[in-house]
Formats: structure tokens, C-alpha cells, sequence
């Protein structure tokens, strides 16, 4: 058994968990799971360049991290950083910052990778479902990007493109540093356009449509799912392996797209760092499963995170 620890710092969220893994049975026991919105990604898109205030938060998220991974004695600790860090090009300072604070430097990964590591982690535990269908497609909606992954055991196509919540809500909807709200059909309609665009070039790679089963990952997916089950608060033992139909998919995003700010805010699964983005985040699953004629979508808690674990393990 070994203990582990993963850090994934995306352009909206950084999560840690802290885990015991045993490579004889290959099962991955958490001891720790948590996310801290930081927002790193905010103004990428248009400055190329991190924000003072968004290092900062992501930081004082890091020393919280360091705490949580000295009190458990994880022996190995692995950080991964995503579509922000990749685009910006002051992401030397990020680097130094995680450095000073938790003694490793971030690895900077490739969209490639960053597909490999979300399949690994969703599908792992999957195998053996005689419900679900393989080949798989996963695909991962960040703030910044969306890896889209095709596999059976084992990667056969991914390809990483640059929608995400975050990136369409900055790019689409925000004028004058405020969020339209509710946004206009044209703004909605620009939206849609780009996401059609980045599912062309995703297909140049990957066989979307040639997949069975597809599978959910990332925040924008998990909330869909908790307000689809009507859940009083966020449950992850809930979420995790719920199946969303497309009807109720595209119920949900017409809604969000209608909704206020406050309306939105009053969702009592909805985590305040998502109000603003999650109408983006959902119309992308909505574009994805149209474009592949998926029924539903089989949501998943382990992801990129859990794939990081293992690569350490």
C-alpha cells in the first residue's frame, strides 16, 4: 500500500486528494477529496497572462494543501497543472509559488496527457459493468478546455480543445467586468458556434460517435447532475455514477441559460464559484451530446485527479 497524493489545478478549480493505493487489487481508498475555487484561469483568454489576485488565491489554496498532506504522510505527491498554466505567459511565477510553498514543481502537462490521466481515473472502476458498453467516451469539461477520450482498456483517441466554462463565459459574456445575465440569444448563439467548431476539430482525431457509453467528468457535469436529482446539498455518493438523460440535459441548460444570477445562487447544490460559468459548462455537454447521438451521460466524481493518483502510485 501506498500513500499518495494528487494535486490537479485547473483554470477554475485546484483539487487535492489524498489517497491509499494498492497496486495487488487496485483499488484507491480516499482519505482526503477537496476543491477550492481559485479562479487561476481569470482574463487568460484575453490578457495571456495570470492575474496578480488569481495566483494569489491559488496559493493561499496551495498552503492549505501543504497542511492537509503533512498531517496524512503522503509519500509521494504529484501536481498537475492544466489548460490556465499552459496558455499564460507569466506561468513562471506559478511555478515558483507552487515550488516555494509545496516542494514540487508543477508539471505543466499537454492536453494529451491531461486526457489520458481523466480516462484512467474515470474508467477504471467501470470495468466489468455489464450495463455499461465500451468503447467509452470521455470527455472532461474544464474551465478552459475539454479533453474528449476515447478507449476500451486503454486509450485508442484523445484530443484536448479550448472550450471550457470558463473561457466561453469570459469570451461570450462578460462585458464591462459583468456577467450578462441573462445573456441575450446572439451571445448564447456565439457560445454554441465556438463549441461546434472545437467538436469538428475534436473529431479530426477522435471517433466521437463511434463510442457506447459516455462519461461525464469535471464540475460543470456534477452540478448538472445534483440539480437534476434535486438534491438538497452537493453529494458526491449520489452523483457519482448517475445517469442523466439528454432530454433532461438540454431541460436543465435552457434553464440555466434563462436564469438569473440569483436564481442560479439559490440552487442548494450549486457551489458559489459556479454561478456564473455553469451555463456555458452545460451547454457544452448538451452541444457534445447532441453531436453524438448519446441517450445519457454517466457522470463520474474520479477523474483527472484519481488518474494522477495512480501515476504515482
Amino acid at each position: 500500500m501506498t500513500r499518495v497524493a494528487a494535486i490537479d489545478c485547473g483554470t477554475n478549480s485546484i483539487r487535492l486528494l489524498v489517497a491509499d493505493a494498492d497496486p495487488v487489487t487496485g483499488e484507491l481508498t480516499d482519505l482526503d477529496r477537496r476543491m477550492t475555487i481559485v479562479r487561476l484561469g481569470q482574463g487568460v483568454d484575453r490578457t495571456g497572462r495570470l492575474a496578480p489576485e488569481a495566483l494569489e488565491r491559488t496559493f493561499a489554496a496551495c498552503r492549505e494543501y501543504a497542511a492537509v498532506i503533512k498531517e496524512y504522510g503522503a509519500e509521494r505527491l504529484r501536481f498537475v497543472a492544466t489548460s490556465a498554466s499552459r496558455d499564460a505567459e507569466n506561468r513562471d511565477d506559478f511555478v515558483r509559488g507552487v515550488l516555494d510553498i509545496l516542494g514540487v514543481e508543477p508539471e505543466v502537462i499537454t492536453g494529451d496527457q491531461e486526457a489520458e490521466f481523466s480516462f484512467t481515473g474515470a474508467t477504471r472502476e467501470l470495468a466489468g459493468r455489464a450495463d455499461l458498453t465500451r468503447p467509452y467516451l470521455v470527455v472532461d469539461i474544464g474551465g478552459g478546455s475539454t479533453e474528449f477520450v476515447v478507449g476500451d482498456d486503454h486509450v485508442r483517441a484523445a484530443r484536448s480543445v479550448d472550450v471550457g466554462c470558463v473561457r466561453m463565459t469570459e469570451r461570450h459574456l462578460v462585458h464591462e467586468g459583468k456577467v450578462d445575465d441573462p445573456p441575450a440569444e446572439e451571445r448564447i448563439a456565439a457560445i454554441r458556434a465556438d463549441i461546434e467548431a472545437a467538436l469538428d476539430l475534436a473529431e479530426e482525431t477522435v471517433p466521437l460517435r463511434e463510442a457506447h457509453t459516455l462519461v461525464g467528468l469535471a464540475g460543470s457535469v456534477t452540478t448538472v447532475s445534483a440539480i437534476a436529482q434535486e438534491l438538497p446539498e452537493y453529494d458526491s455518493a449520489r452523483i457519482h455514477h448517475s445517469r442523466i438523460s439528454r432530454d433532461r440535459v438540454r431541460e436543465i441548460t435552457e434553464w440555466l441559460l434563462r436564469s438569473t444570477h440569483a436564481e442560479r445562487a439559490a440552487v442548494p447544490s450549486m457551489h458559489p464559484g459556479r454561478v456564473d460559468v455553469i451555463g456555458a459548462g452545460a451547454l457544452v455537454l448538451l452541444a457534445i451530446m447532441e453531436r453524438t447521438g448519446a441517450e445519457e451521460v454517466v457522470v463520474s466524481e474520479h477523474d483527472i485527479l484519481d488518474g494522477i493518483a495512480w501515476s504515482v502510485a
